[in-house]
């Protein structure tokens, strides 16, 4: 091959194609001045344009469903804010054309967030995309986004606005790279979704011409350009056995002498039930509740609302483990009757469960419909709290979900390093764990999962993140309760080996990676996962642990 690039690998599978950019950004608008008495049309004009572009982004929200759907529509509602829009309003009362009045106030909105802290920083993007969507709209000029073409192709881009990544075809996008974003932003995770190949943070991916063949391994993160035709049909027949090997593995999870390690779905409401179905899920491991709350930022959804769409999800696993989140409000998912709207750093502020307990009201009504929805159901149901920091937090949930009448298990999310360090103290007042390991990872290196720059120490794969994972499970072992991971790390499937010898007890991941994680799952015993646990954890870098787990399963 002329060339192999190193990304990172977010979405497994080989896509071989010729290389299309996306897109390029609407160019900066002139910066023309208007008679004063231009002004209400600039603005009407300005209004029109955020209103189309906020109805566009709903729109695709709908026809994508599930995860896509709630980012999609916090674009639109981010689009819609009334204090950015009265600052458009203000620049073009004072001279600007509309489109550089939006160009303008857009500008300074992301300054703010650059500097307000990881969680609103890693929302540039988003932002970006939003403004550049309106002013296109306003300079009549195509909106940027994926190319137009009639045969696939792999895209390249400096990142992929959720709006794109929401409606790929995978018809035609055989994969995608980026040169920013990381393992857990919104684009990879909506790219598990879609089960499109791809990597993210791919340095000089922007310098790829436009045609060039390409081959994208999705799993090892490499990029290889030009390669022969030998190494295509060899890459190509790499992939034909992965697949057969991953139809061939049906049933429960388990390794290969029959230790179970319970595959579970994460889903964010009933459109994503179907595909954990058909994935063979054994339950769902994390139901995204906030999703129905994002529906309106003004108030809570009602408790029949809530009881039917809790329903329909509990519905579908008859005798299966149910595991709902109760709302993850603030930080990058604000509510406006909920979030603080002043907080200097929202993701070291009142967010998770710290927003329930401000209004206890919410977490009394959201817990009171989960209790009706799953009256008469042969269902398993477990309800546990985000960013739960101590023994505290967790006797203030515990107690909330007793004084409801909830006949459930009630357990903890670990997503601050506190909870993981201290998990036996925790274990004292709910029945299980859960480790969300995107978060885990953000709080344990400070470093943001929007943000390209630090994407290494966001690597899954950390010894210091795996520490924190073996800390809890070994907690959870000695009070004899149980220890899953819910975070995208699951859906790794090396990773997935290396977490049950850590001691995890259940995995949950988007529906699509279930059927690769239980074929791996299946090829190694519980003692070859021990072992690469081991080896992985006396690493001292993410891609050295990676490494030193693949030595071990794969027995070199």
């Amino acid at each position: 091959m002329d060339t192999t690039l190193r990304g990172v690998g977010v979405s497994h599978g080989v896509a071989i194609g010729q290389a299309r950019h996306m897109g390029t950004a609407v160019l900066e608008p002139p910066a023309e001045q208007i008679a004063t008495e231009d002004a209400p049309r600039e603005q009407q004009r300005a209004r029109q344009a955020v209103d189309a572009v906020a109805a566009d982004l709903m729109a695709r929200g709908n026809l994508a469903g599930g995860e896509a759907q709630a980012v999609l529509e916090a674009q639109a509602m981010m689009a819609q804010d009334p204090e950015l829009m009265a600052d458009v309003e203000r620049r073009i009362a004072v001279g600007s054309t509309a489109e550089r009045g939006v160009y303008d106030a857009f500008a300074a909105y992301r300054a703010l967030l650059s500097q307000a802290g990881d969680y609103l920083a890693g929302r540039v993007a988003d932002l970006d995309d939003v403004r550049n969507r309106i002013v296109a709209r306003l300079l009549g000029v195509p909106m940027p986004g994926v190319p137009d073409s009639d045969e696939p192709y792999v895209l390249i881009a400096r990142d992929l606005a959720p709006a794109d990544t929401a409606l790929l075809d995978p018809a035609l996008v055989l994969g995608f790279v980026t040169e920013e974003g990381g393992p857990t932003s919104h684009s990879a995770i909506l790219a598990r979704a879609l089960g499109v190949p791809a990597v993210v943070a791919l340095p000089g991916a922007g310098g790829l011409a436009e045609g060039t063949v390409v081959a994208v391994d999705g799993s090892t993160g490499e990029v290889a350009v030009n390669p022969t035709e030998a190494e295509r049909e060899a890459l190509a027949r790499d992939a034909e056995e992965r697949k057969a090997a991953i139809e061939s593995a049906t049933g429960p999870g388990a390794t290969s002498d029959g230790h179970k390690v319970p595959l579970l779905a994460n889903v964010g409401g009933p459109a994503d039930v179907p595909a954990a179905v058909e994935a063979g899920a054994e339950g769902v491991g994390l139901f995204r509740t906030e999703f129905l709350f994002l529906d309106d930022s003004e108030r809570a959804p009602s408790e029949a609302k809530q009881v039917e769409a809790y329903r329909q999800v509990l519905e579908a696993f008859p005798e299966g483990r149910v595991v709902v989140r109760v709302l993850d409000a603030g930080a990058d998912k604000p509510l406006e009757f909920l979030t603080p709207a002043d907080e200097p750093n929202p993701a070291l502020g009142v967010r998770g469960l710290r927003t329930l307990l401000d209004h206890p009201e919410v977490l009394r009504g959201q817990l009171s419909a989960l209790a009706k929805a799953a009256e008469g159901l042969p269902v398993y149901l477990e309800v546990m709290a985000p960013m739960v920091a101590d023994r505290t937090d967790a006797k203030a949930f515990a107690d909330a979900c007793r004084e409801a009448g909830l006949h459930a298990k009630f357990g903890a999310m670990v997503e601050i390093p506190s909870a993981a360090l201290r998990a036996r103290s925790v274990l004292q007042e709910v029945e299980f764990l859960s480790l969300g390991t995107n978060d885990l990872a953000q709080y344990t290196f400070a470093a943001d999962r929007q943000v390209g720059a630090v994407s290494r120490l966001q690597d899954p794969w950390q010894p210091a993140l795996l520490d924190l994972v073996a800390v809890s499970a070994e907690a959870a072992k000695a009070e004899g309760k149980s220890c899953g991971v819910c975070g995208e790390a699951a859906a790794d499937p090396l990773l997935a080996c290396v977490l049950t010898g850590l001691g995890v007890t259940s995995l949950s991941m988007g529906s699509s990676a279930i059927p690769i994680v239980r074929a791996q799952l299946a090829k190694h015993t519980l003692a070859q996962c021990e072992r690469a646990a081991a080896a992985a954890r006396a690493a001292d870098t993410g891609p050295d642990a990676r490494a030193a787990a693949q030595a071990v399963l794969s027995g070199e």
